[in-house]
């Protein structure tokens, strides 16, 4: 009797707070993570996503010569005749910083969001993001720290995760003289309008989603808002599975 196995996708995310640290080189400081989420994953080529950014050649040399150095190669997805078909053939998606807005508008406008999703979240095909890259793979945009340059059709990202992370996380500065508004006010002014828990992600910090298993990773601690509840601390390396459940 023939005995037929059911194969189940799963998701593969390397979720950064910022590809630029103190004391780092470009990306530097997810050196060994990022080449090991690669490795394990048989991923030889890198898709770029430069749209965050104006200068889409300038931003894809930029990360593909950190990259080819690592032993991984990298191709812009601007520079293919038809983006979509580049994302149904890549081996890897990486998708970069810049501006949040932009980003997400020309995914939009490129028809690309829901290749995107059907390939991460269907095929297993890896996803890597980096600050506005990170923000497009949650539920939606309105967690970003950038300020709307351009307006894309909907707020709604990827959702390649079922909460919001606020990249680039910053504390209040013990003794300081700023008085505007801190980035715990804003999350919080957020949860006054949405439910979705929000991730904090310190720079160096980042977030490995393996299949419906998330671990915190890096060189910094998070720091989770959830509705109607006291913030959370959550040192490197600890469990965070319980936000793919939601």
């Amino acid at each position: 009797m023939n005995t037929v196995l059911k194969m189940t996708a799963k998701r593969q995310l390397f979720l950064m707070s910022s590809s630029a640290v103190h004391g780092y080189e470009y990306l530097q400081h997810a050196e060994q993570d990022l080449s090991n989420y690669f490795k394990k994953n048989n991923v030889s080529k890198v898709l770029f996503v430069p749209y965050a950014l104006a200068d889409y050649d300038r931003y894809t040399e930029k990360v593909g010569t950190v990259l080819k150095r690592w032993g991984f190669d990298c191709e812009g997805v601007h520079s293919k005749p038809d983006p979509v078909a580049a994302v149904r053939e890549a081996q890897a998606i990486y998708i970069g910083g810049g501006n949040t807005f932009l980003l997400l508008k020309t995914l939009y406008d490129r028809g690309l969001v829901e290749p995107i999703r059907d390939r991460v979240l269907n095929h297993s095909v890896p996803y890597v993001g980096s600050s506005a890259g990170t923000n497009v793979a949650t539920k939606s945009i309105r967690t970003t720290n950038d300020m709307p340059i351009v307006y894309p059709p909907s707020f709604d990202a990827l959702a390649l995760v079922p909460f919001n992370i606020n990249p680039h996380y910053l504390d209040p500065e013990v003794g300081g003289t700023h008085k505007g508004e801190t980035r715990e006010e804003r999350i919080l002014q957020f949860h006054e309008q949405n439910e979705a828990p929000v991730l904090g992600l310190r720079e160096g910090s980042t977030l490995l989603v393996d299949g419906e298993k998330a671990t915190l990773i890096g060189t910094r601690k998070a720091r989770l808002f959830r509705q109607g509840k006291e913030p959370e601390e959550f040192e490197a390396g600890a469990d965070l599975s319980f936000l793919m459940k939601l």
